[in-house]
């Protein structure tokens, strides 16, 4: 019929707009292995891919969502849902740890997809209207634009997220990027419930020209990575899962295909490791820094 895509067409079409949008870095490709979903805990998710995580938390009345990976990541995560027996209409509220393109660079795509609605910080929302980060980002002379996403809510003075009986809790976790954000929430198996948290990235990185130690770009850097930091050390937490998952240890559990004994993936101090690992980062950071005044 004139006017009409057939089903070969429209997944054409799809795949044009998913390639478009994509994304080419030094890391991408790698990042975007395929990874074979898995259960981490209860009602809580793998979704991501190989090199970045997406945590998908299910209830009945419906499912959240973290971090949307790379723009032609989104496909990909759409299909884990799929693979596990989730429809991703179900998905009401999408979360975001931090607004670079390797953790929100999807999340258009992701909200396209499922019509839900996109809750961050309020200077991360700001960005993820637009795509492009600001100036005050310590990464913003590197760092690349993405599809800007649509309903976008701020977190105004909210200190958690509900969706149905899910109550996911807001812990700001800025200094990585001035509105970075990590969740916590629980999770529970027949009687016995964990807390999980995802923990936004806590690296002291940046563009050549930008100092932790004091930049009027971003002049609480420093002590808000350091706040972060301390902010994850306290966090309730038996199972903790990073934007990167390499970072705290995922796949020496768990394989590609999903497989791998889960019991292991609860450590009680696991956020202490990784804000502890956080923190060498930052003071070796700091410490180039003064070396090279």
């Amino acid at each position: 019929m004139r006017g009409a895509l057939s089903v070969g067409a429209a997944c054409l079409v799809w795949s044009i707009n998913v390639l478009a949008a994509s994304i080419d870095c030094e890391r991408c490709e790698e990042w975007n292995r395929e990874q074979a979903p898995f259960r981490i805990f209860g009602d809580t998710y793998y979704v991501g891919v190989h090199g970045l995580s997406s945590v998908l938390i299910t209830s009945a009345e419906g499912h959240v969502l973290i971090d949307g990976a790379l723009p032609q990541s989104a496909a990909l995560i759409a299909q884990h849902m799929k693979q596990l027996g989730f429809d991703i209409h179900d998905v009401k509220v999408i979360l975001n740890s931090h607004v670079h393109y390797d953790h929100a660079g999807g999340l258009a795509d992701l909200q396209k997809m499922s019509g839900a609605k996109v809750i961050a910080s309020d200077i991360a929302a700001r960005v993820l209207r637009t795509g492009k980060v600001e100036a005050n980002d310590p990464q913003f002379e590197i760092i690349k634009s993405y599809p800007a996403v649509s309903n976008v809510e701020g977190l105004g003075t909210r200190t958690s997220v509900n969706v149905g009986k899910l109550q996911l809790q807001v812990i700001h976790t800025p200094g990585h990027t001035p509105g970075g954000t990590s969740w916590s929430w629980k999770s529970c198996e027949a009687d016995r419930c964990l807390n999980v948290v995802y923990g936004d990235s806590l690296n002291a990185v940046s563009d050549d020209s930008f100092k932790y130690g004091g930049d009027k770009r971003y002049p609480n850097a420093r002590a808000d990575m350091e706040s972060s930091i301390a902010a994850l050390a306290a966090a309730p937490c038996d199972i903790l899962i990073a934007p990167h998952p390499e970072l705290n240890g995922l796949w020496s559990i768990i394989d590609e295909r999903g497989q791998g004994d889960r019991a292991k993936l609860i450590d009680s101090d696991s956020c202490k490791g990784y804000a502890a690992a956080g923190k060498g980062r930052l003071d070796k950071r700091l410490k180039d820094e003064s070396a090279h005044r």
